[in-house]
């Protein structure tokens, strides 16, 4: 077997390595994120009603305690979160094609 044969079979082997990882890897997050597909309806659901303003107008108003964690009342936080969402779908949806 020639030098050129052996070193083809090393680069296939390490590219399987790598394919075989990254598919492990992708198989992985996409379970979990299926878990939490709930939770991303809720929260597109929570801001384009009138649930979010509600909540955002009383931490503005010193309503909700300083000590509570509200992330999700940031002004871009949920929006820029609910987006990054549909840039990940679109860029799926692309991978596929």
């Amino acid at each position: 077997m020639n030098e050129f044969t052996l070193q083809r079979i090393a680069a296939m082997e390490a590219a399987f390595d790598r394919t075989a990882a990254a598919v492990q890897a992708l198989e992985k997050a996409l379970d979990e994120y299926e878990t939490i597909k709930v939770d991303i309806d809720r929260l597109t659901d929570y801001l384009e009603t009138n649930a979010w303003r509600e909540d955002f107008e009383a931490d503005e108003a010193g309503l909700v305690p300083k000590d509570l964690k509200r992330g999700v009342l940031s002004e871009d936080g949920l929006y820029n979160l609910l987006g990054d969402i549909v840039s990940l779908h679109e860029r799926m949806k692309e991978f596929c094609e």
